[in-house]
């Protein structure tokens, strides 16, 4: 198959930055979206043009480093779907793709379509850490977890950080990435100990950082490819009502 690719290059952050149009020609429909962008790049190698830079690692869904806009769409048309899992299968022989990087303040462009995101690693880091006794391990079933509530815990935990909720938010607003970090430890007993501090200090963190405010559009939601519920959003911000509550009652009782 043959597909034409209107890329966004840019040299760096400070540079400006434009459309420019590929032939991906005898393609396969069994290659991955990254696996066609391979192919792509030895051609402009081979022709002594720069390469199309895109981030990627572990293409297989998991690590969260791919990830750009298609046609307008954070990962591409197919939902539930990283961009390295994406298959030319799911595109029309002769489309026209526009590839884009993440557009937000919060992700500055460094080439082409790779974005820093770093941001949302600033977001984790001030959520601190979980109060752990030392010791020799404690036996697995020592802290009985109900069903509900561990199951809720990994889906929130299935978040993989590639920032597509930001993309997909008219907002660029990082709420449901900032409600499954702090949900996937607050549902769990080990998280309960920082649980409000953590809320507090993550949602300060994602205002420092100059992402956008929540305004329930449900984007981030149809974009996320773990399918994350913006019900972990309602969750975080119940949390934050409870954190704001959490210094009186401690001045209450220490008399203050």
């Amino acid at each position: 198959m043959n597909l034409i690719l209107k890329v966004w290059r840019q040299k760096g952050a400070g540079s400006p930055g434009r459309f420019v149009s590929y032939q991906a020609t005898n393609v396969s429909p069994d290659m991955s979206f990254l696996e066609m962008l391979d192919v792509v790049n030895e051609g402009l190698i081979a022709r002594g043009e720069a390469p199309i830079a895109f981030e990627h690692d572990c293409r297989e869904g998991i690590c969260g480093s791919c990830g750009f806009v298609i046609n307008g769409v954070p990962h591409g048309p197919r939902r539930g779907t990283t961009v390295c899992q994406l298959h030319l299968r799911t595109f029309e022989d002769g489309d026209v793709l526009t590839l884009e990087p993440w557009r937000a303040r919060a992700f500055p462009v460094l080439k082409d379509l790779v974005v820093d995101r770093a941001a949302l690693d600033r977001i984790i880091q001030a959520g601190g850490f979980i109060s752990a006794p030392t010791g020799s391990a404690p036996d697995a079933n020592a802290l009985l977890i109900p069903k509900d509530d561990a199951e809720r815990a990994f889906d929130a935990a299935a978040c993989i950080g590639c920032g597509a909720c930001v993309a997909a938010c008219p907002n660029a607003s990082a709420m449901l990435f900032t409600a499954a970090k702090v949900s996937h430890l607050g549902l769990l007993p080990q998280g309960q100990p920082e649980r409000w501090d953590r809320a507090r200090d993550m949602v300060r963190a994602m205002d420092r950082e100059l992402f956008g405010s929540c305004t329930n559009m449900r984007e981030c939601e149809a974009a996320c490819p773990k399918e994350i519920s913006i019900a972990f959003i309602a969750r975080l911000n119940r949390d934050l009502v409870k954190a704001s509550f959490q210094p009186r009652r401690a001045a209450a009782a220490a008399g203050v």
